[in-house]
């Protein structure tokens, strides 16, 4: 077992033996560098950097929050039974707290995880319990009149109209879907850019801007999700 601290394996375990054999069992300089595997020269910087911050940390603090779940849990029978009935953690966490039983959903995660419970594979909205849902754009209308903060694309247009745009993208075998086929998915992408905004990830607040939807296209914007998981699709070469 001694070996576990004369031979340490990781930086901030190296760092602290050496330094306690220098300060408590005062061994020199060289003999510590020599020992732990430092130069003369960077054990010394080592040595002056512990002075200015004596105090520094080299043990992790104990981990905050359940580590482990008693079996004997009075709730653990109502999770258990409400994962039956296909509630996922967020849904079991808000119907405990309708109850009078505040679980964080970490918490309720870890009680599955040690009933042997796997992840519910991903739903769809109409198979959720009824709760809040996100807005959901209107339907697509005809010629009118509306306002967006996305009006300078529309400076855009006449130069997109002289490439063949969507054959390009055709030709060069873009990822698309019948809902978003790839030039939607492109030019949505593209008025983010020229709209200034340096990540897709900022769309969220825009999803709903009739003008940056028509730009694109389509009735309503792609939401992040799908714009990061099309980012990841379009392969390098492709570009």
């Amino acid at each position: 077992m001694a070996r576990f601290f004369l031979e340490p394996v990781n930086a901030t375990h190296r760092q602290y033996e050496a330094l306690r054999a220098y300060f408590v069992d005062k061994l020199s300089s060289a003999e510590v560098a020599r020992r732990f595997g430092y130069s003369p020269g960077s054990f010394r910087v080592l040595t002056h950097q512990f002075r200015q911050n004596p105090k520094r940390a080299f043990f992790l603090p104990p981990q905050k929050g359940p580590q482990a779940s008693p079996k004997t849990d009075p709730v653990r029978d109502q999770v258990v039974a409400l994962r039956k009935q296909n509630c996922s953690i967020y849904d079991i966490s808000r119907i405990l707290e309708e109850r009078g039983q505040k679980v964080s959903a970490v918490t309720v995660s870890l009680l599955l995880k040690e009933e042997g419970f796997a992840r519910l594979p991903r739903r769809k909205d109409e198979e959720r319990l009824p709760g809040p849902r996100p807005a959901v754009a209107a339907v697509a209308d005809a010629a009118r009149r509306f306002r967006t903060q996305f009006g300078g694309l529309y400076l855009f247009v006449p130069y997109l109209a002289e490439i063949p745009f969507e054959k390009l993208l055709k030709e060069a075998h873009f990822p698309g879907t019948p809902m978003i086929p790839a030039a939607q998915a492109m030019r949505s992408l593209l008025g983010l850019k020229l709209f200034g905004s340096a990540r897709h990830s900022h769309v969220m607040s825009s999803v709903l801007d009739e003008g940056l939807a028509l730009f694109a296209g389509i009735n309503v914007i792609p939401k992040r999700s799908f714009l990061t998981e099309y980012s990841c699709r379009v392969d390098p070469a492709l570009v």
